[in-house]
C-alpha cells in the first residue's frame, strides 16, 4: 500500500494526458462540475464532506452517463437500474447527479427532483439535500443511507427482490425485470459488519445482477487506513465468492467503463470493483487526507481545487454551458428510451397475462392481494392453548397463500419461529431456483434487517424472524425501515424471560421498551391465539413497519363468549374482562402472556367482592392513535387503582398506569429456571397480581 505522502505525489494518469483519454471535453465539464458543486455546497453550509464526491466523480458520471438504466422523467420505473450509495456521507455527488441529469419529482410535475437552489440550501431545514441521502425525501435516492454498511444490506436485498421478481413474472418473449444494482461503498463500509454478513449471503446466492463499487482512498476520518485496516479486500470477497476487479485510477474513465462491461457479461456471481482514487482530488494541501473526509475544505482550498481543474476560482454553484445537454443526450435520452420500450411489452404482457400484470400493478403500487384474507384459521377456546408463535405460523401461512408477493425467513431459526411458508407453492430461494418464497438468511441478524428493507423497496412484502433478544441484533436497519415508512414485518419469539432455561442471556428485558421508543414502529405483544389473528390483520394493513412479539410458551385460547372480542386489538388496547356495571375498583392492565394470569388474578378478587376491570394492551402505538374518549372508555381517568403487569422492563408503564399506580416488571435481568420456577420468581402470578392490587385499592381509598 502506497504510503499518504506517495500518493499524493501520484499524479493521475487519466487527467495528467489530456481530456481526451476522458472521451470528450465535455465529460471532464460534467466531471468537474459534480465536483465543484459539492465543494460550494458544503463550504455554503460550513458542514458535510467534500472530498468523496470529489474522488468519485469521474467514477458516478461513468456510471450515469455510459451504463444506468434509469429514467430521469420517471425515477420510480419499474425496471430501473438502482444505483446505491452506501457511503452516504458523500451525498452531495448524489444531489449533483440528480440536479445536472435533471431528474424529475413524479408527484410534483414540473419540479426537479433537485434544484440548484436546493443544492444550495444543502444540509438547511427542510432542504431537498439533507446531510445524508433520504428515501421518500428526495425523488431520485433508492434507499436512506448513512449509517456505514447499511446501503450494502439494501443492495443485496434488491439484487434479490430483481431476481424473484425475473423468476416469478418474466415469460418468454417478455422480459420485465433484468436491473442491476450498483453500490458505491467506502471503507468504512467494508469494516462494517453488516456489509460482511450481507457480502457473504450474496456470493453464497450467486447474485450476478449485484456491483458494489469500492472506494479505495485510503483515507478515514481519524487517518490513513493502515491504522486499522489492512487485510486484502479482494481476496476477502474472492473468498465470499465475488469476482473482483481493480481499476487503478479512479480519474480513468475508460478503464471504469471496462470494469462495468465485465460485470456485466457475468451471470454467476456478484462482483466487486475496487477503485483506487485520491480523496479530495485537485485540493492543493488537503488530497489524500483526513482533513478532507469530514469538514468544508476551506476557502482558500477550494480556491486552489477550482485552478487545478481549470475552473473559475470565484464562481460558485457554477453550471457551464452544455452539462445539462450532454446529461440529456446519455442517462436521460437511454432511460427514456428504455421506458417506453419496457411500457409497450408490459402492455402487451398485461394483455397476454392479466392476472400477472395486475399483481405487477398491485405491487408496484403498494396495494394488497384481494382476499388476502379470506382463509384465515380460527381458535376456538382452549385452556392449554398454543404459543402465540405457533398461531402466528398458521396464520402467516393461511395469509401468504393469498399473498403472493408476501416472502421471508429466519436467521436460521425459522424451526423455532415457526415462520417457515409450508405450502406447496412456497419453495425455497436459491441460485438455481429463485422463485421461492422461503428466504434462508443463516446466522446474519443484522444483514437479514438490511436486506429485507432492499426488499421491501423493490415493492415486496417482506418478513423476517428471530428470537426477540436478537432484535438489538437488527436494531439499525430496523430504525431505517421506521424512517423510510417501509413496511417490512418482524416477527420475533421467545419474547420475555418466560423462555425459561436459556436463562438470561436469551431473555428479552429492555428490548420491548426500546423498539416501543422507535418512531414510526409499530409494535403488538398479542394475549392469545386470536389476538393473533387479529394482529395479522392489522399489520398487513400497515404501509410501515410493525412488530409482532410472540410466545414460545403455549397461552390459553381464550373464551371470547366470556370475554371482550379479540378484534379489539385493532385499537391497541381494549376491555377484555369488566366489573359488573363497568364500575372496577381497580384495573389490571396487561399484554402477552401476561394477560392470563391477570384474568386469574382478577376472578381471585372477585371471590372477595372486589370490582375488577382487565385491559389487555398488545400494542401501545395503537392505542395511542385512539381519540381521548376512547382511551377514557377504557382507562378512566376516575379509576387510579391500576396495575400493569408484563415481563419486560418497566419504563414507560406509568403512560398507563398512572406515576402513583403499580408496574410488575423486570428490574434486572433473568434467570435459567423451569417456566413455572421464573414467573413465580419474578412475581408474574396471579397470587402476586391480586395482592399488588389490593394494595393499590387501599391506598386510593386512604385511611
Amino acid at each position: 500500500m502506497p504510503t499518504t505522502e506517495s500518493r499524493k505525489r501520484e499524479p493521475s494518469r487519466a487527467l495528467a494526458c489530456g481530456p481526451a483519454e476522458l472521451s470528450a471535453r465535455a465529460d471532464l465539464l460534467c466531471i468537474n462540475t459534480i465536483r465543484t458543486l459539492a465543494m460550494d455546497a458544503v463550504q455554503k453550509a460550513n458542514s458535510g464532506h467534500p472530498g468523496t464526491p470529489m474522488a468519485l466523480a469521474p467514477v458516478a458520471y461513468t456510471l450515469w452517463q455510459r451504463a444506468l438504466r434509469f429514467d430521469c422523467d420517471d425515477p420510480r420505473w419499474f425496471n430501473r437500474d438502482r444505483f446505491v450509495l452506501s457511503n452516504g456521507h458523500a451525498s452531495m455527488l448524489l444531489y449533483a447527479l440528480l440536479h445536472l441529469a435533471r431528474v424529475a419529482d413524479p408527484d410534483e410535475p414540473g419540479r426537479p427532483a433537485v434544484s440548484l437552489d436546493d443544492i444550495k440550501r444543502f444540509r438547511q431545514l427542510d432542504s431537498r439535500c439533507p446531510g445524508h441521502p433520504e428515501h421518500g425525501h428526495t425523488p431520485g435516492v433508492e434507499t436512506t443511507t448513512g449509517p456505514l454498511g447499511q446501503g450494502c444490506g439494501n443492495s443485496v436485498g434488491m439484487a434479490i427482490g430483481a431476481r424473484w421478481l425475473a423468476s416469478r413474472f418474466n415469460r418468454p418473449d417478455f422480459c420485465l425485470f433484468d436491473f442491476d444494482v450498483y453500490t458505491f461503498c467506502s471503507d468504512g463500509d467494508l469494516m462494517e459488519g453488516v456489509a460482511s454478513e450481507a457480502a457473504s449471503l450474496a456470493g453464497h446466492l450467486q447474485l450476478s445482477n449485484l456491483c458494489w463499487i469500492y472506494d479505495n482512498n485510503h483515507i478515514t476520518i481519524d487517518g490513513a487506513t493502515d491504522i486499522t485496516f489492512s487485510e486484502n479486500v479482494a481476496a476477502r470477497f474472492r473468498a465470499y465468492r465475488w469476482a473482483v476487479i481493480h481499476v487503478a485510477d479512479a480519474n480513468d474513465c475508460e478503464a471504469v467503463d471496462e470494469a462495468l462491461v465485465q460485470f456485466r457479461k457475468r451471470s454467476d456471481r456478484p462482483t466487486l470493483i475496487i477503485v483506487d482514487s485520491h480523496i479530495a482530488y485537485g485540493a492543493p494541501h488537503k488530497q489524500d487526507t483526513s482533513a478532507a473526509h469530514g469538514e468544508p475544505l476551506g476557502e482558500d482550498e477550494v480556491r486552489g481545487a477550482k485552478k487545478s481543474y481549470g475552473w473559475p476560482e470565484d464562481a460558485h454553484f457554477l453550471v457551464p454551458d452544455g452539462v445539462y445537454g450532454h446529461f440529456a443526450t446519455g442517462v436521460a435520452e437511454r432511460g427514456r428510451n428504455l421506458h417506453r420500450q419496457w411500457n409497450e411489452k408490459f402492455a402487451e404482457y398485461c394483455r397476454a397475462y392479466p392476472e400477472l400484470g395486475a399483481r405487477l400493478k398491485a405491487i408496484h403500487t403498494g396495494e394488497l392481494p384481494p382476499r388476502w384474507d379470506s382463509n384465515l384459521p380460527s381458535f376456538p377456546p382452549d385452556a392449554k392453548g398454543m404459543a402465540t408463535r405457533e398461531s402466528s405460523g398458521k396464520v402467516l401461512n393461511a395469509i401468504a397463500q393469498n399473498y403472493p408477493w408476501l416472502i421471508g425467513g429466519a436467521a436460521d431459526l425459522g424451526a423455532s419461529t415457526k415462520t417457515p411458508l409450508k405450502f406447496e407453492s412456497a419453495g425455497y430461494f436459491e441460485p438455481a431456483e429463485p422463485a421461492g418464497r422461503n428466504l434462508n438468511f443463516g446466522i446474519r441478524e443484522h444483514a437479514m434487517g438490511a436486506v429485507l428493507n432492499g426488499l421491501a423497496l423493490d415493492g415486496l412484502r417482506p418478513f423476517g424472524s428471530s428470537f426477540l433478544i436478537f432484535s438489538d441484533y437488527m436494531r439499525p436497519p430496523m430504525r431505517l425501515a421506521a424512517m423510510m415508512q417501509l413496511p417490512t414485518i418482524y416477527i420475533f419469539t421467545h419474547d420475555s424471560i418466560g423462555l425459561g432455561e436459556d436463562g438470561p442471556t436469551h431473555q428479552p428485558v429492555e428490548q420491548l421498551i426500546g423498539l416501543r421508543n422507535v418512531p414510526g414502529l409499530t409494535v403488538i405483544r398479542p394475549a392469545d391465539a386470536n389476538e393473533v389473528i387479529e394482529a395479522w390483520r392489522v399489520l398487513i394493513k400497515l404501509k410501515t413497519p410493525v412488530l409482532l412479539a410472540l410466545s414460545r410458551q403455549p397461552l390459553p385460547t381464550l373464551d371470547r363468549s366470556r370475554y371482550g372480542s379479540a378484534d379489539g386489538l385493532a385499537r391497541g388496547g381494549y376491555v377484555l374482562a369488566d366489573a359488573p356495571g363497568g364500575r372496577p375498583e381497580v384495573i389490571l392492565i396487561g399484554t402477552g402472556s401476561e394477560v392470563t394470569p391477570c384474568l386469574a388474578a382478577a376472578d381471585m378478587l372477585a371471590k372477595q367482592s372486589i370490582a375488577v376491570r382487565v385491559v389487555s394492551l398488545p400494542s401501545w402505538e395503537l392505542f395511542d392513535q385512539q381519540d381521548e374518549a376512547y382511551r377514557e372508555s377504557v382507562l378512566p381517568k376516575a379509576v387510579a387503582a391500576r396495575v400493569a403487569v408484563e415481563a419486560g422492563a418497566t419504563r414507560g408503564w406509568e403512560r398507563y398506569a398512572g406515576v402513583d399506580g403499580a408496574v410488575i416488571g423486570m428490574h434486572r435481568f433473568g434467570a435459567s429456571a423451569p417456566l413455572k420456577d421464573v414467573m413465580k420468581a419474578f412475581g408474574f402470578t396471579a397470587e402476586h397480581i391480586a395482592a399488588v392490587a389490593k394494595e393499590q385499592i387501599a391506598k386510593w381509598k386512604g385511611p
